[in-house]
């Protein structure tokens, strides 16, 4: 298999498990990159995502944030992971669909360092700007290399 059938392969499987996601899904989130430690999931600007001067909602940019950390550092880790924190700054206001890309910094067995950038085409201008970043940490769970402790006698 070629290394553009196991990117495809990738992201297939990364699709459905944000398909899985009825939040993913209520925001229109897409997944179009998954693998090797780098993630990107874009959201549309829809009026229903917007707060009450007309920008993306800084929820909405969280959201995609957290999720790309998610995402980028379970393509590292395997499925069973969890986000054990992450840290949101944001830059502008979001005047347009964005982009959340993620890449891991550093991983271990059983972590993954993760940071984010978040871009948006101002409506106004055209130019594509970062308007949040963010960085995190993804947590196995449930390590499959992990021997069961015995049960209390």
């Amino acid at each position: 298999m070629s290394s553009a059938d196991d990117d495809t392969a990738a992201l297939a499987i990364g699709t459905r498990i944000l398909a899985a996601q009825p939040f993913s899904v209520l925001v229109g989130a897409r997944l179009t990159r998954f693998g090797d430690g780098v993630a990107r999931i874009e959201v549309p600007f829809e009026p229903n995502l917007l707060q009450q001067n007309g920008f993306l909602h800084g929820g909405v940019l969280a959201y995609a944030v957290d999720n790309a950390i998610s995402f980028a550092g379970g393509s590292v880790l395997g499925p069973s992971i969890l986000t054990a924190g992450i840290t949101v700054a944001y830059h502008r206001p979001a005047r347009g669909p964005i982009v959340a890309e993620a890449t891991v910094i550093t991983a271990t067995r059983s972590s993954a360092a993760v940071r984010c950038e978040v871009s948006a085409v101002d409506d106004r201008t055209g130019d594509t700007l970062i308007v949040a970043s963010g960085h995190g940490t993804v947590s196995l769970v449930n390590r499959p290399d992990t021997n069961q402790a015995e049960e209390p006698r």
